[in-house]
């Protein structure tokens, strides 16, 4: 029982990662028709995740295939039921890469390359915190653990009813992407996209606390059980006091024109809100709300949906040992390439 609960701090761990690592720099490409008033300012923007933002996506990657190993059943629902989602997500991230490349060797299609990087950071961004919000709400399924929806379910559509939450998270975690984005450019930049980008993390900062707020009461109205756990749970007000300390940090950090310690406090928030919503759903994987004619259904929890517990020792085994040789490998990429960015020389 302990490796189940290990494993599924653990997938957590790796999902907060994604979420602050891959966060910003979704938040700079949907940022970039908004704060590139110029080409030299696109090509900072471009050039600030350049060296970093494949190699944040492989959070997500190992986040998957965690999920894949240690509990298969979640994956599979997850996986198939989230089919059209999902690959929404993947063909985004496809052309997100694929604009970033092609835009250097044609520019007589820069403009649409341009708009291939804003919808293909923008999407993902707001499709990864619907299925938040569909997990934390739950999701319809059958006896044996099979999605019982189809895509408008996960908008919240479901029973001839429509649920605010999904939407809700979705433009909550848009929020935070785009509040990391803009803190990764005043970051990065200098002199007039910079101050801008200060200026919009600033407006960004009040706008993601007050969707914070209006989540947490949409959450309390439309998934009450979700919302009690992460207020009877130690674990829950701890992710709640740190979301609430790196909010204050970020203001504070942002009137003193602290850039880095203003990336740190919105990075930390993006951590806190992962914490508060695994405290919201544990000991679930996939609640389930019933299936298609208002039967109960068994959901899916750590306990009845994880492999053996050798298997489980194993995949432990491996994590302790390859997850030192990851971090350090990640921090050797962020300080090889720390500092400022200018538009001139080589990069994207």
């Amino acid at each position: 029982m302990l490796l189940q609960v290990i494993w599924f701090v653990l997938v957590g761990v790796l999902l907060a990662g994604y979420a602050v690592l891959d966060g910003f720099d979704l938040g700079v490409g949907t940022l970039y028709p908004f704060l590139g008033k110029s080409e030299a300012d696109k090509s900072v923007m471009r050039k600030s995740i350049g060296p970093v933002w494949d190699g944040n996506e492989v959070w997500l990657l190992t986040g998957g295939g965690a999920l894949f190993a240690a509990f298969p059943p979640v994956y599979a629902t997850v996986f198939s039921g989230f089919y059209l989602a999902l690959m929404l997500v993947l063909f985004s991230l496809i052309f997100r890469a694929v604009s970033l490349d092609f835009r250097k060797h044609d520019p007589a299609w820069a403009g649409v390359w341009d708009w291939a990087f804003f919808l293909g950071s923008a999407l993902p961004a707001l499709l990864f915190g619907v299925a938040v919000g569909n997990i934390a709400l739950g999701v319809p399924l059958t006896v044996g653990g099979e999605f019982a929806g189809n895509f408008f379910t996960l908008l919240g559509f479901w029973r001839g009813g429509f649920n605010l939450l999904p939407l809700c998270v979705g433009i909550l975690g848009l929020g935070m992407f785009l509040l990391q984005g803009s803190s990764w450019v005043a970051l990065k930049a200098e002199g007039d996209l910079h101050d801008r980008a200060a200026k919009l993390s600033s407006t960004l900062s009040w706008v993601f606390t007050a969707l914070a707020v209006v989540a947490t009461g949409v959450t309390a109205i439309f998934a009450p059980a979700t919302f009690a756990r992460v207020i009877t749970s130690p674990a829950g007000w701890l992710f709640i006091v740190l979301l609430v300390a790196s909010l204050v940090w970020s203001r504070m950090s942002i009137n003193g024109g602290n850039d880095r310690a203003s990336w740190y406090a919105v990075s930390l928030s993006a951590v806190a809100l992962t914490g508060i919503w695994a405290a919201g759903i544990f000991p679930y994987m996939v609640p389930s709300l019933g299936n298609a004619v208002g039967l109960p259904t068994p959901s899916l929890t750590v306990f009845n949906a994880s492999s053996s517990q050798l298997t489980l020792m194993v995949m432990l085994i491996i994590s302790i040992i390859g997850v030192p040789i990851v971090l350090y490998y990640m921090y050797l990429i962020y300080k090889t390439f720390a500092g400022k960015v200018d538009a001139e020389g080589e990069g994207y």
